[in-house]
């Protein structure tokens, strides 16, 4: 730990709240880093280093300070962390009248120190855990190993089994996401412990990843209890935040490489099903619009898949056809359950089907035609 100006300058404004007395800061070097009087910065004082090379008290009277360069009367004391003298801080004035003063502004220069020391720590685990982070959601080059190495010096465990979650934060009024709010997000994901691994994705985007233990039994995912872990979070947000959330599951894949996979499904999961107004969605609940939506990207495997339905929407007018035929496959193909919602005869369902047939070409009692109607239908709607 290193004292540096601005340091210097917090010791020297709390410090001068507390006494009347200049105050000065000085680094390891005797130099002075921060002041009561400006016109003394960057000049050497040679009091500081006998306090640095003693690692001890220094006094100075008017007779000694006539002797030093750059020396006022006053005390000086050590700044010692972790057992090592960084600086010294000094206080001005008639040694018996600023004498009472130096313990105490020795203890606020060394707490000051320890807090920013703790700040430093902490800011470089969290660039560190974003680091990790990235490395572990883009294929990182580095082996298994490397990345359990930087894991555990962040005190993290990779060996548990997790999952993928995209945040995004909802703001209130449409109002436009702040830094703030997005680290307040990341506060709510940290705290209290739960061994997320958290990072901020986009600030533009509003995205917040994190990556989540989870709980596997017999190597299949305990989903439910993933729901249940992610309901309460949302609770919580809207309990503690002045924004609402919304959470995309990524699927589970084993091993760190798996971390990679988990989140492109988290990432496609919120691409293909925003916008929505639900506040949780999952992948594996969701598996099929998110694999369909991809499709939208090669636009003639698009255009070949819904020609059929294209050609119904054209003929099908009133759109009797197209609503039959979307009731008939949200009842798994069950001609009476279908029957029973549209409120018509077997008889007319099955002519509608026929008319489906004959109009999209497919035949609709083949499998391969009603896998490629379900799936242009589910395109088209998407």
């Amino acid at each position: 730990m290193q004292l540096n100006s601005l340091i210097a300058r917090q010791i020297v404004e709390r410090a001068s709240k507390i006494i009347q007395y200049p105050v000065n800061v000085m680094d390891e070097n005797g130099q002075i880093i921060g002041s009561s009087d400006p016109k003394r910065l960057h000049r050497t004082h040679e009091g500081a280093l006998l306090a640095i090379h003693d690692n001890r008290t220094v006094e100075i009277n008017q007779t000694v300070a006539s002797t030093l360069i750059g020396v006022k009367e006053g005390i000086n004391l050590p700044i010692v962390y972790q057992d090592t003298v960084i600086g010294v801080v000094g206080v001005s004035g008639l040694p018996d009248d600023v004498r009472s003063f130096g313990e105490l502004v020795q203890m606020t220069a060394e707490l000051i120190v320890e807090q920013a020391a703790m700040m430093a720590q902490i800011q470089w685990n969290n660039r560190h855990r974003e680091e990790l982070l990235m490395q572990l959601i883009s294929g990182s080059s580095l082996n298994d190993n490397q990345l359990m190495s930087i894991a555990e010096r962040l005190d993290l465990d990779l060996v548990q089994p997790r999952v993928a979650a995209l945040v995004k934060v909802v703001p209130k009024s449409n109002k436009a996401v702040t830094q703030e709010q997005l680290q307040k997000l990341v506060n709510l994901l940290e705290y209290p412990a739960r061994d997320n691994i958290v990072g901020i994705v986009s600030v533009s985007s509003n995205e917040v990843v994190v990556l989540k233990p989870i709980t596997v039994k017999d190597e299949q995912w305990c989903i439910e209890a993933e729901k249940i872990r992610v309901d309460k979070l949302i609770r919580r947000a809207k309990k503690e935040c002045d924004f609402a959330i919304q959470i995309f599951v990524g699927g589970y894949f084993e091993g760190l490489s798996g971390l990679a996979r988990s989140y492109e499904t988290a990432k496609a999961t919120l691409d293909s099903c925003m916008p929505t107004s639900r506040s949780a969605l999952f992948f594996y609940d969701h598996k099929l619009s998110v694999i369909i939506s991809s499709l939208k990207q090669e636009s003639w495997k698009t255009a070949q898949l819904i020609a059929p339905i294209e050609r119904l929407r054209e003929q099908d007018s009133k759109g009797t056809l197209i609503r039959t035929l979307r009731q008939y496959f949200a009842q798994n193909c069950d001609l009476a359950q279908t029957c029973e919602l549209l409120h018509i005869h077997r008889n007319t369902l099955r002519y509608r089907l026929d008319r489906v047939g004959e109009i999209t070409g497919l035949d609709i009692n083949k499998l391969e035609d009603i896998i490629q109607l379900y799936l242009a239908l589910k395109t088209v709607e998407e």
